[in-house]
């Protein structure tokens, strides 16, 4: 295990891979950054920590996030206790559904939760709304980059 971050992304409008990306930024070369379906449990078992984001679909992580964490679950379980991560979420509404989700997989896992959860509303609530292309705001962007560089820094510092 070296002392970097995983960075496990999945987007369907584009939001969640522009808040993976901009933390990835931040990391500044102490981070991977995968899409969701690429992650296998030998990714998991060589960072030394994870940012995991996606959108909330339907009260929900997304499927493919959740096919990630249903194929790794069991063959990394007991392995990759008191790892950091963190969790980036882009939300229609309030983004709760999912970061539930997240939270009990990190659990069974004994993961440590290093962030607040960062739940992006991006207030997507007709169906043409929910299915565009998203655009985060800048300010929002900065804060992906910041919470990149914080893991990527405290990683590599071994703060966690």
């Amino acid at each position: 295990m070296d002392a970097s971050l995983l960075i496990a992304w999945h987007s369907r409008t584009g939001a969640s891979e522009a808040m993976a990306r901009a933390a990835y930024e931040g990391a500044s070369g102490h981070a991977r950054l995968l899409s969701a379906e690429a992650v296998g449990p030998a990714d998991l078992l060589a960072a030394s920590g994870y940012l995991f984001v996606c959108p909330e679909n339907l009260a929900t992580m997304s499927g493919l996030m959740k096919e990630m964490f249903d194929r790794c679950y069991y063959p990394v379980l007991g392995r990759i206790e008191g790892r950091a991560y963190a969790t980036l979420i882009a939300a229609g509404s309030d983004g709760e559904g999912a970061q539930r989700q997240i939270d009990r997989i990190a659990t069974g896992w004994r993961l440590r939760r290093v962030a607040e959860p960062m739940i992006v509303n991006l207030h997507a609530q007709t169906p043409e709304a929910i299915l565009a292309p998203k655009t985060v705001p800048t300010e929002i962007i900065r804060q992906c980059h910041k919470l990149g560089a914080a893991l990527g820094e405290g990683l590599k510092a071994g703060m966690f």
